[in-house]
């Protein structure tokens, strides 16, 4: 039944196209707060990887708050093992984050069908990972739920971390979201989120010391039927060693996951660059085929209390732990106990002084002999652990790659590139930083990881007209560009908020953190309304053009109006805005009325039945004129309308 729950849910958002730009494609993963889909981003043509919230998680208004604060910073991350956020957005309720789209499996994936891994194998994925947690450590980032869920590996075998930010959006929310996340990740929370809920870049180190362990056994350190319990067993159950359930294991491996997993956050490495770089001191051990390192494992143990003799009760037993003597170590840890001498219940114990020692002759001188051999036993060892197999690491900064490859061997060294990072100092191309650095100390035949420059750092502005400040601002963050001043101005084409005009311009080519200058859009501009009642129409037409309105006319009579002058407007005030109509109704003047009907009459009953109507009379005689003055034609004709006050011509005979 919830299968197919699930499946209805994922075919209503197939298809569906969210804030008008990413089309919502096949379902690739479902977890406990979101769903990842594949979409097309269709304003780049590109495919992004679109993780949907689960329903009600955007009717939160506290959790869309953080959302959005979260993914903006985690946006701001730019690292090659990081998977990359594109946009962040909310389609009426839906909250979504568009990333980068990674073709391969996760990290749970390899774990179930190849770990437990070797050694060195684990180490290999876990320093990409800590490689992306240092970048976000040193942006005062803090992921909270790392997890081989969020570790994604792609086919062409890069390891990317994704989800930076999430936990902590989920967390403030403090609802079933949080439940589900504590039931995702309790087997990775460090010991402080359980009890008080902090956390720092100490609790990432934490989780990547489970994920060590988790890679190195193939199974949790911490078991048990509720989640609840498995907290528990973080607060109060050290990790145990790895080596117990794989006994191939080497010390110096078991002292640095259990360093890294250290109930006392203090104790922890202080962020993940320094888990980083213990990480490849192991993993050089490891190279030289080591079986145990006793500094190194020294270096990594975690310090413990040092188990104190009863000074007034004997129990018989000698035992010497010293205060930084490894976990491991305690394993293979010999037990002495002498021979039990009874005595009665009750009665206090008495110690009888021992008795005095026959010495054999020359017993003293082999004794002497044994101990100066110990001596110089003990003393190369140091010598060769601490000194011989040592030597400084050379100055490789401002070399090309191969250059410092070269002067590396000559010094019995190897190099490796880790890492690329911009630099207004240093060329594209030259090494920028080398771990360890130029004459700090390193083994005989180790490995110095390069950084190499990318040169300065330099993105291209992005198209931002037509969009809302919010995404303009979304869209400046990926390429660590940041809002300047805004100018409103009106604008007769481009809606109310949207972008108008930027500078830089799109694609100009400019440092991170350079200011962007934002034209925004008031909308239309509103322009009063005159009143022209009662002005000729040609004087309101000229002026209401001017204003950038457009003009209709209508004509009708009125007796009062003179003849082109407006009767009425539409509006006759308040605002408008350019290239909206402004109706004008124009006089023709008074109604036309009717000519009277005076042929055949006399000339004087005409001129007076004229004269009564209004018209004015003009009197012509016929050419062959009679006399008679009776009407013989009329004009205008008896029946046409005519203005009043017209002239009519009379013809008579």
């Amino acid at each position: 039944m919830t299968d197919d729950v699930d499946t209805q849910v994922g075919d209503r958002l197939v298809g569906r196209v969210l804030d008008g730009r990413y089309r919502v494609g096949a379902r690739v993963a479902k977890g406990g707060m979101a769903t990842v889909y594949q979409a097309l981003d269709m304003r780049l043509d590109r495919t992004v990887a679109l993780k949907i919230m689960h329903d009600g998680l955007g009717d939160d208004a506290q959790f869309a708050r953080r959302f959005v604060a979260e993914a903006r910073a985690a946006a701001k991350l730019s690292h090659p093992n990081v998977v990359a956020v594109f946009d962040q957005g909310d389609d009426n309720g839906t909250l979504f984050l568009a990333m980068e789209y990674i073709r391969g499996r996760t990290l749970r994936d390899l774990i179930r069908e190849h770990a437990p891994l070797s050694p060195a194998r684990a180490l290999d994925l876990l320093a990409p990972i800590l490689s992306a947690l240092s970048a976000a450590h040193d942006a005062g980032i803090v992921h909270r739920d790392i997890k081989p869920e969020n570790v994604l590996l792609s086919d062409n075998g890069v390891v990317k971390v994704a989800d930076f930010g999430l936990a902590r959006a989920v967390s403030a929310t403090g609802n079933t979201a949080t439940q589900g996340l504590l039931m995702g990740t309790v087997s990775y929370l460090a010991p402080e989120l359980v009890t008080d809920g902090s956390a720092d870049a100490r609790s990432d180190v934490y989780s990547s010391g489970i994920l060590l362990y988790e890679l190195l056994t193939g199974k949790k350190p911490h078991s048990g039927d509720t989640p609840i319990q498995v907290a528990y067993a973080h607060v109060h159950a050290d990790v145990p060693a790895p080596s117990l359930l794989q006994p191939n294991i080497p010390p110096y491996v078991d002292a640095l996951v259990q360093r890294a997993t250290a109930r006392d956050r203090d104790l922890r490495p202080a962020d993940a660059r320094v888990l980083s770089r213990q990480v490849r001191r192991v993993r050089s051990a490891l190279e030289e085929g080591l079986p145990d390192d006793p500094e190194l494992t020294g270096d990594l143990t975690v310090p413990i209390h040092q188990i104190r003799q009863d000074s007034d009760y004997d129990d018989g037993y000698t035992r010497e732990v010293t205060p930084t003597t490894p976990v491991s170590a305690l394993r293979h840890e010999t037990i002495v106990v002498p021979v039990a001498h009874g005595r009665p219940t009750g009665q206090p114990a008495t110690r009888k002084p021992p008795p005095p020692v026959r010495r054999r002759p020359g017993r003293g001188l082999i004794a002497l002999i044994i101990i100066l051999l110990a001596a110089v036993g003990l003393g190369t060892s140091a010598w060769y652990y601490g000194i011989h197999r040592y030597t400084t690491a050379p100055d490789l900064v401002k070399l090309t790659p191969a250059a410092a490859a070269v002067k590396a061997q000559e010094s019995g060294l190897r190099t490796t590139l880790s890492n690329q990072d911009f630099s207004e100092d240093i060329p594209k191309g030259q090494v920028l930083s080398t771990d360890p650095k130029s004459g700090d100390r390193i083994i005989k035949d180790g490995e110095i990881q390069l950084t190499v420059s990318k040169g300065p750092e330099r993105y291209r502005v992005p198209q931002l007209a037509g969009l809302d400040l919010d995404a303009a601002n979304l869209a400046l963050a990926p390429v660590k560009l940041v809002q300047g001043q805004v100018n409103e101005q009106y604008n007769e084409t481009v809606p109310a908020g949207r972008v108008v005009a930027f500078y830089p311009r799109f694609d100009m080519v400019v440092a991170p953190n350079t200011a962007v200058n934002f034209v925004v859009s008031k909308g239309k501009k509103p322009i009063g309304v005159p009143d022209f009642t009662g002005k000729t129409y040609r004087e309101a037409n000229k002026a209401l053009r001017k204003l950038g309105f457009g003009v209709t006319r209508t004509e009708q009579y009125d007796a009062k109006v003179p003849q082109g002058a407006v009767i009425s407007q539409t509006p006759k005030s308040g605002t408008l805005f350019a290239k909206d109509k402004v109706q004008l109704v124009v006089s023709k003047g008074p109604p036309l009325v009717d000519v009277p009907n005076v042929k055949r009459k006399s000339l004087a009953d005409a001129q007076r039945i004229l004269t009564q109507a209004g018209f004015q009379v003009k009197v012509e005689k016929a050419p062959l004129n009679l006399g008679l003055n009776i009407v013989a034609a009329q004009s205008p004709g008896a029946g046409q309308k005519v203005r009043p006050g017209s002239l009519i011509t009379v013809t008579v005979l």
